[in-house]
């Protein structure tokens, strides 16, 4: 299940936590944005536990983009405890989300 986070939730949720976790940073005037969101769920569905899933507005997080350099969206950024490991930039197809994440497993 995809989580959508404010910047006060950030945190607490991606930068201490344990694991992997990936954020979808996108808009919502973004079309492949857009085409991402039931891509990105069904890659949440399918890997249950073993990731977390959250998903990052940067209209309305404009610091945490700027934190973590969001120059186009969708970007999504995987993290493993606390911290970024790698960028995924544009839409990509669920056998390829799941490859990178399965990387950091």
């Amino acid at each position: 299940m995809v989580k959508v986070l404010n910047g006060n939730e950030f945190t607490e949720n991606v930068e201490n936590t344990k694991g992997v976790v990936i954020v979808d940073f996108s808009a919502t005037w973004c079309g492949p944005c857009k085409m991402l969101g039931p891509v990105f769920e069904g890659v949440s569905n399918k890997l249950g536990d073993k990731a977390k899933f959250f998903k990052v507005d940067i209209d309305a997080n404009g610091n945490i983009a700027q934190k973590y350099r969001i120059s186009a969206v969708p970007t999504m950024i995987i993290f493993k405890d606390g911290v970024p490991v790698e960028n995924l930039s544009g839409f990509m197809p669920e056998q390829n989300i799941t490859q990178k994440l399965n990387a950091y497993l």
